[in-house]
């Protein structure tokens, strides 16, 4: 709802632009700054000053702002005009084309010097989006020609500055200054919001536990996501101050965002760890599926010796005869060399080494009892393998079946039942008449590393007594969805 009290007369606006050596607030620095300041109709003063980066500024750069080295290289450096720009921005409205990336690149230049900065935000990217909304594109170039505004030296401070005024005060003699006001007050209330996105869609977001998805241009999926409050996650990827290239690209290239409820958190994990894997989406970086997991299995060799073996092909049934998940052949290794290392086992025996006559090269430099050769006694070796592998060894399923977690969100009027078998979520319902139908489409159920990790840690923990687990007879559902 629209303050009342919004009154332009009341608010010193100070119009503000950087120029940047790229575009990661975190890793890229400032080159320059010029504000202009507005109050009641009248530019009341300036602002400007080069910045010395600190830092190399590239060919590209140099040719887009017209700023270059030798330019910046007597210039001051950010913390010798912090305590002026400060001054100067107090009590001010901070007001950008495209508040996010200007705000936080202040915002991160004090944080270098360990101090707080925060003003209210006014991005004119979205005051054109709430005041003509029946034009698709907003950026400065389309403002300029849209407007006929007077042309300016774009890509410097003070050039981009004199442009978002002046299609700043077109607005105000086009719409007069109640409509402004409105737009405005609108605004400052709103929480930041990327500014492709529709200002409802905070609105729209449901305070409850699910998956969100962020899709880009041409309906690109971008991110995956969970929260026990969709909003409250949403909000706080929209209220970042882009840290990171990743962030500033995620933020740029938002169109629009979808989300799935469940009814508790469990769901939510499951769900958002499946259409990761699933969907590929492009921003996402953990949890992406495996090709091929790998494991360790134990087995005597003709001597009688335990010998590993790595195996690509997992039985979710026989668990317990397994050691370990691993993401690749080499991390398996790593982790063989380590426990061999660790407990004087035999590398050969191991596998770390390839068959051959006479030692293996662990038991020359006294790090191997001698098994490779028939001299460590079987059954002492044997133990010491069981001993040391035992902590990798994969928890073997405890019911007799699958079993039914139940999610229940008496807010929401919602249950869920998770179906899990031999560690692996084979899919979700919502009444237990549902569970005949499920996975009857035919869909390939697989064993996975993160799943697997998540229940053992929600199954098997401290809190499993708050878990409501029900045995489900192998019967009762399909064999279809058993693996």
């Amino acid at each position: 709802m629209t303050s009342k009290s919004t009154c332009l007369n009341d608010f010193l606006f100070a119009f503000l632009d950087i120029e940047t050596t790229g575009g990661n607030s975190a890793r890229d620095r400032i080159t320059e700054i010029g504000i202009r300041f507005w109050k009641a109709g009248t530019v009341v003063g300036e602002w400007q000053t080069l910045i010395n980066p600190e830092t190399r500024i590239s060919p590209f750069i140099e040719q887009l702002t017209g700023i270059n080295n030798a330019m910046v290289a007597q210039a001051p450096v950010f913390a010798e005009i912090a305590d002026e720009l400060e001054e100067q921005l107090r009590g001010c409205v901070f007001v950008a084309h495209n508040a996010r990336f200007d705000y936080g690149f202040i915002k991160s230049e004090f944080r270098r010097l360990s101090r707080p900065f925060s003003a209210r935000v006014l991005c004119t990217v979205k005051l054109s989006r709430r005041l003509y909304p029946q034009h698709r594109r907003h950026n400065m170039d389309a403002l300029i020609a849209r407007h006929g505004l007077a042309k300016v030296q774009r890509h410097r401070a003070m050039g981009d500055v004199a442009a978002m005024l002046a299609f700043f005060e077109h607005s105000l003699a086009e719409h007069g200054e109640e409509r402004l006001e409105q737009a405005i007050g609108a605004l400052l209330q709103k929480p930041s919001v990327p500014s492709h996105l529709p200002p409802e869609i905070m609105k729209e977001l449901p305070s409850v536990p699910g998956v969100y998805r962020f899709y880009g241009e041409n309906d690109v999926l971008l991110y995956v996501g969970k929260s026990t409050n969709i909003a409250q996650r949403v909000a706080s990827h929209f209220s970042g101050d882009h840290q990171s290239s990743r962030g500033v690209r995620m933020s740029e290239s938002l169109r629009r965002v979808e989300w799935t409820e469940t009814a508790g958190e469990l769901g939510a994990l499951l769900l958002e760890l499946k259409q990761i894997k699933s969907l590929k989406p492009l921003f996402n970086r953990r949890s992406r599926a495996a090709k091929s997991l790998v494991s360790i299995e134990l087995v005597a060799n003709p001597q009688g010796y335990l010998q590993a073996r790595l195996v690509r092909e997992i039985d979710p049934g026989r668990l317990g005869d397994y050691y370990g998940l691993f993401r690749s052949k080499r991390d398996a290794e790593r982790a063989l060399s380590g426990i061999a290392a660790k407990n004087d086992l035999c590398n050969r025996l191991l596998g770390l080494e390839p068959a051959h006559e006479g030692p293996c090269f662990q038991r020359a430099l006294g790090r191997c009892q001698g098994a490779c050769e028939g001299l460590e006694d079987i059954t002492r070796y044997n133990l010491r393998v069981q001993i040391a592998f035992h902590g990798l060894r994969l928890r073997t399923w405890p019911w007799d079946g699958p079993v039914g977690i139940i999610e229940h969100n008496p807010r929401r009027e919602r249950t869920d039942i998770l179906v899990v078998y031999n560690w692996i979520h084979v899919g979700t319902v919502h009444h237990e008449n549902e569970l005949h139908d499920l996975c009857l489409g035919g869909q390939s159920v697989t064993f996975d590393l993160d799943s697997y990790k998540l229940l053992v840690k929600t199954l098997m923990g401290q809190n499993v007594s708050s878990q409501s687990i029900v045995e489900l007879s192998k019967t009762g559902i399909p064999d279809v969805m058993m693996p």
